[in-house]
């Protein structure tokens, strides 16, 4: 086999490199000092994610006693999810809840598009205007538009009688209690989808458009072209978060809507009908079935979104 000839600016770097860094073939173990920085990271990942995971799917096989204690029933609790006509109704209207704040997305790349645009002033405070719903803690957002909401002296009815629409109890109508806190949803997640794609249009190179530009592109012909297809990695991020986010829904709907509510029966999700058993009725064994099938629901979505991801999401 023929030996690799070096050039001579090889040459000069590896003789400018200290006699301990020119050695050939494999270098040596490190020995245990990478694991040191490692076990920490995989030990909390073991303790406060994996064992949880692993004790909630045994529970999800037993039937806890009023004082404690477990006995172990086999597929009792299943048989019983699959039975109860509450879990598709949830299932549902999780769904919904999702869809609706995924809307937020093509919001955002629009909000976004016109927030990046050179020589816009105060962008940065624009960017922190939309970021603070979602720092905001679910609860404080939930109580505000509760009051927002509220059929009797809330501000949007109120703006409603101004021409003479008699708006109704938001959050207190089945028909209505969803959409309202799924609107929410949607408008507390555009700071974070707002972040992440304006550091996705920061990377497209302002080239592209220059050269579009030159071309006789228009600025919408440019945004669907250029500007969407690029940022097609940031949105498929932004999508995956919002799903696994949407199927968790519990503080704000319980927030804005209370348990007392003649809505709920019509309105709750899956996370909420795991807090009503495990936490209400002391029904732990199903409650753990319930968040097993919770689990798997946002693996199949997950799985499925990452593989139909190559047809529409370009890497370049």
């Amino acid at each position: 086999m023929k030996a690799q000839t070096l050039t001579p600016a090889a040459k000069g770097v590896r003789a400018a490199l200290p006699a301990g860094h020119r050695r050939k073939g494999k270098s040596k173990s490190d020995g245990w000092w990478p694991w040191l920085f490692v076990v920490p990271t995989v030990a909390g990942i073991g303790v406060f994610y994996l064992w949880p995971i692993v004790q909630t799917f045994y529970y999800s096989f037993t039937k806890w006693g009023v004082f404690g204690g477990t006995k172990f029933i086999g597929l009792d609790n299943y048989v019983r999810m699959f039975a109860d006509s509450t879990i598709p109704q949830s299932i549902v209207n999780t769904l919904v809840y999702t869809v609706v704040v995924l809307l937020g997305i093509p919001i955002a790349v629009i909000l976004a598009s016109l927030i990046e645009r050179p020589g816009l002033r105060f962008a940065a405070l624009y960017r922190t205007l939309y970021f603070i719903p979602y720092i905001t803690m679910p609860a404080a957002v939930g109580i505000v538009w509760r009051l927002i909401y509220n059929g009797d002296f809330g501000p949007i009815n109120w703006f409603l009688g101004l021409f003479g629409i008699q708006g109704p109890y938001w959050t207190s109508t089945p028909g209505f209690a969803l959409l309202a806190v799924a609107t929410v949803g949607l408008w507390m997640s555009l700071g974070f989808n707002l972040i992440i794609i304006s550091a996705g249009l920061r990377e497209i190179p302002r080239e592209l458009f220059e050269a579009a530009e030159m071309d006789g592109a228009s600025r919408v012909r440019q945004f669907f072209s250029i500007t969407v297809p690029l940022l097609t990695p940031s949105i498929f991020f932004v999508t995956i978060v919002t799903v696994i986010s949407g199927f968790q829904l519990f503080d704000l709907l319980y927030v804005m809507m209370g348990k007392a509510n003649l809505a709920m029966p019509q309105t709750q999700s899956l996370v909420y009908i795991f807090y009503n058993q495990a936490f209400l009725q002391n029904d732990k064994g199903y409650a753990a079935a319930i968040g097993i099938l919770i689990l798997l629901i946002i693996a199949l979505l997950t799985a499925f979104q990452f593989r139909i991801q190559k047809k529409w999401v370009n890497y370049v």
